[in-house]
């Protein structure tokens, strides 16, 4: 496959600028990096971020947009900024790559849309689950029946972050839930697709007299069951307990955890049971574990492959959809 050539739109201190950024440089395979922009004044609010862009090119935003050599942009600015740049990005007629939601407003969202799909340009989001080895597994599996009926799913992606950290969800509709509550949300549409009803749930801990919605959750009611999406930023060992457990009429599947970081990157454990009848209660479950990988390196490599023409399977109509019901999730009309 050629090389694409590629340059990256800013970082942040809370998301995963950097590591997008790295990996960027470390798939020299199929990606050839041409530089970095670090608009919104991110030189000095991070100065802790910037040691990972010694040494390579710095542009300015527009030098990026108008250089003709440049195929695809990486747009890693603070949430409250992505889409201001990926607009930026996509009417320079640029395949583009976005941190995760999608900015905080659906007007412009829908206007990225608009302009991604009548320019015909790949578009790639930062839901890095969506190739946790592990994860891809149990999709195929629910995609050839072998779980029968899905009648729920339910899903955790927990941490333990600072106080500041907690402040800055304030940020964000829904705070936790859209952060990072979106990733679970994500893969309970790509399972069960949109639910008839979307419950939000979401509320502040309190704890540390922080009052931002630091506890995420919504319920999704389908006619054949119920399931949920639940993050919260001050739980102890919540990082361990992240897990996605999907329940079909002929088996469950549970990830747990979602991640285990290792020497290289992370591993995911994953344990099965199908059609219990006849087996003891207590029986213990078959159990695997993936192989090592970094979480954005199969992400990033996906994107090259769609810019050099692989179909992707997340339309532009399916990022919509899922925009609109991660801010429905988070309690904002739509």
């Amino acid at each position: 496959m050629k090389r694409v050539k590629i340059a990256q739109i800013g970082t942040s201190k809370n998301s995963h600028g950097n590591q997008i950024w790295k990996s960027l440089n470390k798939q020299s395979d199929i990606f050839e990096v041409v530089g970095y922009a670090l608009p919104e004044n991110e030189r000095e609010k991070f100065p802790d971020q910037m040691k990972a862009f010694e040494g390579y090119r710095e542009m300015t935003v527009e030098e990026i947009l108008s250089a003709p050599e440049i195929e695809a942009v990486a747009v890693e600015t603070e949430e409250i900024y992505l889409t201001k740049y990926a607009l930026m990005v996509a009417k320079a007629g640029k395949h583009l790559h976005m941190e995760k939601p999608g900015g905080l407003e659906l007007t412009d969202f829908e206007e990225l849309i608009d302009i991604l799909r009548v320019k015909a340009l790949t578009f790639s989001t930062g839901y890095m689950y969506r190739f946790n080895p592990k994860i891809r597994e149990a999709l195929e599996k629910i995609k050839r029946g072998e779980l029968g009926k899905i009648y729920s799913v339910e899903a955790h992606m927990d941490c333990k972050h600072t106080p500041n950290i907690r402040e800055w969800l304030e940020a964000f509709p829904g705070g936790m839930l859209f952060f990072l509550g979106c990733h679970l949300i994500d893969l309970i549409y790509q399972i069960q697709g949109e639910p008839e009803e979307i419950i939000p749930l979401s509320c502040s801990t309190g704890i540390g007299d922080i009052h931002t919605d630091d506890y995420g959750m919504v319920v999704f009611k389908y006619r054949d069951g119920v399931s949920f999406a639940k993050t919260c930023d001050n739980e102890c060992g919540g990082f361990m307990r992240r897990q996605l457990v999907i329940c079909g009429e002929k088996g469950t599947i549970e990830i747990k955890p979602l991640e285990v970081g290792v020497d290289g990157g992370q591993y995911t454990v994953s344990s099965e049971c199908f059609d219990d009848s006849g087996k003891h209660w207590s029986e213990p479950w078959a159990t695997s574990k993936s192989e090592i990988h970094d979480r954005y390196d199969g992400m990033l490599r996906n994107f090259a492959e769609l810019v050099r023409g692989k179909e992707n399977p997340y339309s532009y109509d399916y990022e919509l959809n899922l925009y609109k019901l991660v801010l429905k999730s988070c309690g904002k009309e739509v």
